[in-house]
């Protein structure tokens, strides 16, 4: 015969202080390990949800990066006639040749100056970046103040987070680099995207200020479908005229998940050790529950209830007590839900702007870590609870 759930909620009603203080203790850990699930779940927002499938990147082969080499600008013509590729708003293939280059630029907060990523593109980056990947969805980006760069003009457009991180950023503002000044015309949304990290201008005029004429460091192909990008792709990498490789945009931001791989094992290390202190702390605070409820526990023996049914009543009683902490965990960590922060990407060097995300799966993750340190905290001292001698206990 089961014990009732409601015998051990009265238990924690009546042992409030020692019930909060081991919930607490419990959500100090949970908060921890939220915050940087928390941070994994946005960087890998960052870049999971980065580029389209309809989008297809092109490098120099043997490349893994927009930094590293380029191609030829000869090649960029052969590239515009492959099957496949979308036409823009003028009828013409939709490709971009672009640059993409590192900057340095200081942090509104005076903490110091960070490297920035700058994309110099085409017409056609601009317009394939606004595409939606489907009808009703919303586009990848759009200018949420000012206009957009115009062709052979020194002015560049920077994202959101951009504006908000660093200064010379605002409207009418001139940034600092390659050869000489470039006014910021606009501001775009990237909706969260490794778009966010990045400022955009006119990929002639970066050449021309980073003496990198006569190539692009890579193209962008929009192509007509998903299908269609799969196999134009291939037809990239299959090209012996070309000896460039083709991959999906969205396969490329992927990859760049790396970045978090530091942060995973922080939060490894310091949940391992955050939890092991709350374990004990259960664990306390079960000891002092039985040890209180000696009697009790005999009397329960003597009117019929098994030592498994004890057992699992003790344990029980430790998961809600957990229960309480992982939820007011998450409650404590849901004011930080959306916060800014950046971390460096390991393939550009340069900084990525991301948003801490208290995703369902983070809040599941959090819930079940809570239970397991309950159950842990729990399990022995509930053993000793169910093997107490009945005599003994009923004396004591």
């Amino acid at each position: 015969m089961a014990i009732p759930i409601s015998y051990n909620i009265r238990n924690l009603r009546l042992r409030k202080g020692l019930t909060v203080m081991t919930a607490l203790g419990i959500a100090l850990t949970v908060t921890t390990a939220i915050f940087l699930m928390a941070l994994v779940a946005g960087l890998n927002r960052a870049f999971v949800s980065s580029g389209s499938s309809k989008n297809v990147l092109v490098l120099r082969k043997g490349s893994e990066a927009e930094l590293s080499g380029g191609f030829d600008a000869s090649l960029f013509p052969t590239l515009k006639t492959l099957p496949g590729i979308a036409k823009d708003s003028k009828g013409e293939p939709m490709v971009s040749g672009e640059w993409v280059v590192v900057i340095v630029l200081p942090r509104k907060d005076g903490t110091g100056e960070v490297n920035v990523t700058v994309r110099g593109m085409m017409p056609d980056g601009l317009e394939m970046r606004q595409t939606p990947d489907a009808p009703g969805k919303q586009p990848p980006v759009k200018l949420i103040e000012g206009s957009w760069f115009q062709t052979g003009q020194r002015e560049v457009v920077v994202s959101k987070s951009i504006r908000d991180r660093f200064t010379h950023a605002n409207i009418g503002d001139t940034m600092e680099f390659g050869k000489g000044s470039w006014k910021v015309v606009g501001v775009f949304d990237a909706g969260g995207s490794a778009y966010e990290s990045e400022v955009w201008g006119d990929v002639n005029q970066m050449a021309s200020d980073f003496d990198r004429q006569g190539g692009f460091a890579s193209a962008y192909l929009r192509a007509t479908d998903p299908i269609a990008a799969e196999a134009l792709k291939n037809r990239v990498s299959d090209d012996q005229r070309l000896k460039l490789e083709g991959m999906l945009e969205s396969d490329y931001y992927a990859k760049q998940t790396s970045s978090g791989t530091p942060i995973k094992w922080i939060g490894w290390v310091v949940g391992v050790i955050m939890a092991i202190g709350s374990i004990f702390a259960a664990m306390n605070t079960m000891y002092a529950a039985v040890a209180y409820r000696g009697r009790e526990i005999a009397t329960l023996r003597v009117i019929g209830f098994s030592r498994p049914a004890i057992l699992t009543s003790f344990v029980l009683e430790s998961l809600l007590i957990a229960l309480l902490g992982a939820l007011a965990g998450i409650v404590l960590m849901l004011p930080f839900n959306g916060m800014q922060t950046g971390t460096s990407n390991a393939v550009t060097f340069s900084e990525v702007v991301f948003a801490l995300r208290i995703t369902v799966p983070v809040a599941c993750y959090a819930i079940l870590f809570a239970l397991i340190m309950g159950f842990v905290g729990g399990l022995a001292p509930a053993w000793h609870a169910a093997r107490q001698n009945i005599l003994n206990a009923l004396r004591s």
